[in-house]
C-alpha cells in the first residue's frame, strides 16, 4: 500500500495503524503529534486508526533545547 508520510511516498503493509507505522518510522513512544489527511489524530486511537491507499501522514515531534 501507497501513503504519503511527512510529504514523501512511503509503501507499508495493508492494514497498518498509525502505532505500527509509527514504530516502523522509528518514532516508537515518543511523544508526537500525528495529522492524517489534515486531520490531528488523538493518541489514543493511534492503536485503531488504520491507514488506507493514499493516505497523508504528517508526524510531529518536539524537540529539546535550552
Amino acid at each position: 500500500m501507497h501513503i504519503t508520510l511527512n510529504g514523501s511516498p512511503r509503501d507499508c503493509a495493508t492494514a497498518i495503524t498509525i502505532a505500527q507505522l509509527l514504530q516502523e518510522a522509528g518514532y516508537g513512544d515518543r511523544r508526537v503529534a500525528v495529522e492524517l489527511n489534515h486531520e490531528i489524530v488523538p493518541r489514543s486511537l493511534h492503536v485503531s486508526q488504520i491507514l488506507h491507499e493514499g493516505d497523508q501522514v504528517e508526524i510531529v515531534h518536539a524537540i529539546g533545547g535550552g
